[in-house]
């Protein structure tokens, strides 16, 4: 026997035992690509799988290639010599990559210069589930033979462990996938259950949550007055690891700007008028919480600066004091006003809104994501009506086109006040049209042009209303005309003849 052939036997022998006694499959494969460097010189060996259910070949162990090289060496079927050799089951030799158009080196491991290149396949129970290719000094293509036959050997005696090891991937993708749903569902958990909508806008908005709730991320929460930022706010201090400490929200517009530093920062005794106790301010009693400073873009520039240091240094000064007090506070702030234009005109410091928007959230308007309208409606509905212990329904068809052509220039908080006012005016189990507020009733107020400048008919008019009834009265009593005319305490034959005049069809409401 050769002193090839004897130290290719050894390598065997000792890949043979590293099998028996290695549990994890990734750790064997790379010891199998240290033993190969470290005994017969093959460098810059590399053993790609194929990735589940895909047309994919990624680098799982290598020798040589650093974790960043490895992850940029991802092949399809194919494309390189790596995909060709995992396409067609054979394998390949390559004299010198340099001059071969086949070589990708995705890997942009290689310097260019004369190299040779050995490529074979993984095949298990008949299909191929890996490759595993090594190069090679510039030899003869006899000793390239040679040295393809014994990874031959090699690829052979791995096709077991390989294939196993692809399983695993399988069921590692399957975790992460699973681990994704889960983490949305942990997203929805983190969202409180009025902040409500499923388009794709407020999809973004709930990823977002999720995304940076459990940091110590400063955030700034943009959006018009109305669309629901303390909900954010809070959906983002119970999402985190300060859930159990202190959520403590200031409104920095309703606060006179002689006492904001009082509220935010505190005071001793006597430091003013009136200061006849030591107080401490917001940002000491959220200290281990969350502090929600609703309309920043409100306060003065001399609280701006002392914001500042607070934002820095995470310390405060009592108004009066000369203590500083450490505080652990995680700082979430909102506002509807553009702080771009505010900053241009020097009603904003540019320093402390770089220190804010570390995290911007943009809440939509109600007007971008109409989508979700009926949606909070709906919800609204439930609320109210548990309020005021009414049974309401639902919504008439009429009053659902209303509401969708309207603007809402007042966002989610001027729908919810909508639809409170429409439960306490309802007078059966549906919400009318008629019911809504006169803002949404109005060409002027929806948009919608109900009524042409020029008039409009009036027998047309009243016909439209009188189907919304009959429709309404027909939903209730599905489709049965003598439960709709005893509703509306007529009698049957009016009934029967209106429904024929304005064309419509009982059977589709059944």
């Amino acid at each position: 026997m050769t002193d090839r052939a004897t130290q290719e036997l050894a390598v065997l022998y000792r890949i043979s035992q590293a099998m028996l006694h290695r549990q994890a499959v990734s750790t064997l494969l790379q010891e199998v690509l240290d033993i190969l460097e470290h005994e017969i010189g093959l460098s810059h060996g590399a053993l790609a799988l194929r990735k589940p259910d895909s047309d994919i070949l990624v680098i799982e162990a290598s020798r040589g290639l650093t974790p960043e090289e490895m992850q940029r060496g991802q092949y399809r079927i194919g494309e390189g010599i790596t995909g060709m050799v995992a396409q067609s089951g054979q394998p390949e030799i390559v004299l010198d990559i340099s001059q071969d158009p086949r070589f990708l080196n995705r890997t942009r491991a290689r310097t260019g210069k004369k190299t040779a290149f050995i490529c074979t396949p993984i095949i298990h129970n008949g299909v191929v589930v890996g490759t595993i290719s090594t190069d090679r000094p510039p030899s003869t293509e006899e000793e390239l033979r040679r040295d393809l036959d014994f990874l031959v050997l090699v690829g052979n005696l791995l096709a077991a462990a390989v294939a196993a090891m692809s399983e695993n991937m399988a069921e590692r993708d399957s975790l992460l996938a699973e681990n994704e749903r889960l983490r949305r569902q942990l997203g929805n958990r983190y969202q409180p259950s009025s902040l409500v909508g499923n388009s794709r806008l407020m999809r973004q908005v709930y990823d977002q949550i999720v995304q940076v709730a459990d940091s110590a991320a400063t955030v700034l929460i943009r959006g018009e007055s109305g669309t629901g930022k303390e909900l954010v706010a809070r959906a983002l201090h119970y999402g985190s690891a300060r859930r159990n400490g202190p959520f403590i929200g200031v409104n920095c517009a309703a606060l006179p700007e002689t006492l904001i530093e009082s509220e935010l920062f505190g005071h001793e005794k006597g430091a003013f008028t009136g200061a006849q106790q030591q107080r401490k301010g917001r940002f000491e009693l959220a200290n281990g919480g969350t502090l929600f400073l609703d309309e920043i873009g409100d306060i003065s520039p001399a609280v701006q600066i002392r914001l500042l240091r607070v934002l820095q240094e995470r310390v405060v000064d009592r108004v009066g004091g000369d203590v500083p007090i450490t505080v652990n506070v995680r700082i979430i702030a909102a506002t509807n006003r553009n702080l771009e234009t505010a900053i241009k005109e020097g009603r904003f410091r540019e320093d402390l809104y770089y220190r804010l928007n570390v995290f911007p959230i943009y809440l939509p308007p109600l007007r971008e994501r109409k989508s979700d309208i009926l949606l909070l409606a709906e919800y609204f509905l439930k609320k109210h009506c548990e309020v005021y212990g009414k049974s309401i329904k639902r919504i008439s068809t009429t009053a659902i086109n209303m509401m969708m052509a309207y603007h809402w220039p007042g966002n989610v908080r001027e729908l919810e006040n909508c639809i409170e006012r429409a439960v306490l005016t309802a007078t059966d189990e549906v919400i009318h049209g008629y019911t809504l507020p006169p803002t949404l009733q109005t060409s002027e107020a929806t948009h919608t042009a109900s009524l042409p400048d020029d008039g409009a008919n009036f027998r047309t008019l009243m016909e439209s209303y009188e189907r919304e009834i009959l429709v309404d009265a027909l939903k209730k009593h599905r489709g049965n005309a003598a439960g709709a005319a005893r509703f509306l305490q007529t009698t049957q034959r009016i009934i029967n003849y209106r429904i024929r005049q304005l064309g419509i069809d009982p059977k589709a409401y059944r």
